[in-house]
């Protein structure tokens, strides 16, 4: 809390702008059920479909009379929810892969890093087409995906900063003392790393909504009839003339990924002694 209001009272506009955008769609995607005018599976009549924005449809209509703007406030439950279990999963596993790593050194590190690095060689959204094509198309499979090429960047961040700071004297004092490998590993190196960690979960959280809308987008993510923002971007460009039908879920993805790389970019700016005095 301390760190948050430091945060907005520096002169950082796009954080706030960022911070603002991101937590309301965070409420939006709470208050689905309140905010949304119909149900955005079952409220279906084909005699109004693909009727353009009006009062009573704000966003219009798609191609089984479904409202667009009910469809748009669900599917932030999906897409959001998405994103944040994939980068959740990415941090746990290259936190504990990358801090061994870095710890122990030597050939394991080598063998560990040489892995890592197979893993990005590839394309990351090609790979997780690959992966979620394989596993076969659903919700769970495509998190999976993505968690697979992601947890990479966080292992070799963090086998870095245990790298750099596993010879300082704090850590010898720890083990000169008899702790135990665990206890230095947890308490006195990986929680240096939590800055770092902060600001590149933020940042991935935009790029992982966005690949997950990719993945639906060709058919690969999550399944009809539920709602979610990047398979409904492709039932638009199936209908192009419809224009509102892509639009409103396009813009959806563009604002919440802008607005977490926008709080990732204030949070490294604040951890950067330099701009802080800038921004301050």
């Amino acid at each position: 809390m301390k760190v948050l209001k430091e945060l907005l009272m520096q002169k950082n506009i796009m954080f706030k702008v960022g911070l603002f955008i991101f937590f309301a769609w965070i409420l939006i995607a709470i208050l689905a059920p309140v905010l949304s005018p119909f149900d955005p599976i079952n409220d279906q009549d084909i005699v109004r479909k693909f009727e353009a924005p009006s009062s009573e449809h704000w966003f219009g209509t798609d191609e089984l009379g479904r409202d667009v703007f009910s469809r748009v406030l669900y599917a932030s439950r999906v897409s959001i929810t998405c994103g944040l279990i994939t980068v959740l999963i990415s941090l746990v596993v290259g936190v504990f892969f990358g801090g061994l790593a870095g710890y122990i050194g030597g050939v394991v590190d080598d063998v560990m890093m040489r892995f890592s690095e197979m893993i990005q060689s590839f394309p990351p959204l090609i790979l997780a087409m690959v992966i979620a094509a394989a596993l076969g198309p659903n919700i769970s499979n495509s998190v999976l995906a993505m968690a697979i090429i992601w947890w990479p960047n966080y292992a070799r961040l963090t086998r870095s900063i245990v790298i750099s700071i596993k010879g300082n004297d704090y850590v010898t004092a720890s083990r000169v003392l008899g702790a135990t490998h665990t206890r230095i590993l947890g308490k006195e190196l990986l929680p240096n790393s939590v800055g770092s960690m902060v600001v590149m979960c933020t940042l991935d959280l935009g790029n992982a909504i966005l690949m997950f809308s990719g993945l639906s987008f060709l058919g690969l993510g999550i399944q009809p009839p539920v709602p979610e923002w990047g398979a409904m971007v492709s039932e638009g460009v199936r209908n192009s003339a419809k224009w509102w039908i892509s639009t409103f879920p396009g813009l959806a993805i563009f604002t919440v990924a802008i607005g977490a790389n926008f709080i990732g970019d204030g949070l490294r700016d604040y951890l950067d002694p330099k701009m802080r005095r800038t921004i301050g």
